[in-house]
Order: C-alpha cells, then sequence, then structure tokens
C-alpha cells in the first residue's frame, strides 16, 4: 500500500496562495487516483479536488476556479495550487490515494490557515 506525506501548509493572508504537495511511497503511484481533503474541527472531512489516473481533474464548486490539482507520476508526487485564499479555506489538508485493488491511504495532514 501506498503512504504518503504532505507538505507546504502554513499561515497566509487573505488572498495569497499556497502550494501544497503530497509525496508517495511505492511504484504503482500511477495506478492510484489522488485526492485532496480537508477537515476542521468538529465537522467531516470534504472532498476539495480529485485527479484521476489520467490526469483528469474535477473539484468541489467552493474552490473551482482557485485551486489546480495536478500529479507527477514519473515523481510519486500530487499537488495543490491554491489561489485566492479565503479564511473559509482554513483546515486541515489531507492527501488520499483511492484504488479499488489496492486500498485507500491518508497521509498525516497539513495545517493551512488564511487570516483575514
Amino acid at each position: 500500500q501506498v503512504q504518503l506525506v504532505e507538505s507546504g501548509g502554513g499561515l497566509v493572508q487573505a488572498g495569497g496562495s499556497l502550494r501544497l504537495s503530497c509525496a508517495a511511497s511505492g511504484s504503482i503511484f500511477s495506478t492510484y487516483t489522488m485526492a485532496w481533503y480537508r477537515q476542521v474541527p468538529g465537522k467531516q472531512r470534504d472532498l476539495v479536488a480529485q485527479i484521476s489516473r489520467g490526469g483528469l481533474p474535477n473539484y468541489a464548486d467552493s474552490v473551482k476556479g482557485r485551486f489546480t490539482i495536478s500529479r507527477n507520476n514519473a515523481g510519486n508526487m500530487v499537488y495543490l495550487q491554491m489561489n485566492n485564499l479565503k479564511p473559509e479555506d482554513t483546515a486541515v489538508y489531507y492527501c488520499k490515494a483511492v484504488s479499488s485493488n489496492w486500498g485507500d491511504a491518508w497521509g498525516q495532514g497539513t495545517q493551512v490557515t488564511v487570516s483575514s
């Protein structure tokens, strides 16, 4: 099963940008659908963006036009470029690998805080 490590979170002012990275172990990374989720305390973990094995993305309505998900299969990396950040984007962001063959895996999360 793949193991995931996120990085790139931090504190940013509203309107600013951050780029989250997720490094995956294992040689079967390209067979996984990859996704970013986020969670605030006391609420469920919500899907932010997802990218298929072939690179087809889809986004939650709340981040369309502001966030971009991408992947580098050769480097076992997935990214989330976040622009025009808003205070409501504040959350812990998690990377997830999805596979019907190998099972799902989660990273440990990275905190994103957007100040107004």
